[in-house]
């Protein structure tokens, strides 16, 4: 239904991908200086991520991870909307604990353990992919990048 939406509508996840970039740098560093409120709203931003991995889906699927490894690109939605799901999270956790590689590091890990819950829990109708794992993972790296730009600009201060 969501990839469904997204194939329909291309462009949501380019706009989202860019104000991510844009405004993310300038949220962080507002909240920099407000770490509960930070860790609040990435608490907040995890919810979606929650909700896309354990909401079943209608499909019947079987056990089972398909290997591949394409690179997302503005082009390939469903991709695209995978870099986009880790952006939030990391940043606001990376800023509100002020380690955003850290952060990088375990968004990663989780993002494997979706992949194989997911692989695992066929009930679930949701399908394993590296290609999904590679895209949180780049999304968790932006996302802490933008929070280390944030943390070094509220250094400035």
């Amino acid at each position: 239904m969501i990839t469904t939406f997204l194939v329909t509508h291309p462009w949501i996840t380019t706009v989202a991908f860019a104000t991510a970039v844009v405004v993310g740098p300038l949220l962080g560093y507002m909240l920099a200086v407000r770490p509960r409120v930070a860790m609040w709203l990435g608490g907040a931003s995890l919810l979606p991520v929650a909700a896309l991995t354990f909401i079943p889906a209608s499909r019947d699927l079987r056990m089972g991870c398909a290997v591949e490894w394409d690179f997302p690109t503005f082009g390939a939605v469903e991709l695209m909307a995978n870099v986009v799901l880790f952006v939030p999270p990391v940043l606001l956790l990376g800023v509100a604990i002020r380690r955003p590689w850290v952060v990088w590091l375990v968004a990663s890990v989780v993002s494997c353990l979706i992949e194989a819950t997911q692989a695992l829990v066929p009930a679930l109708g949701r399908s394993c992919s590296t290609n999904d794992w590679l895209a949180n993972t780049l999304g968790a790296a932006l996302g802490a990048a933008l929070a280390a730009l944030a943390i070094r600009w509220d250094r400035w201060r």
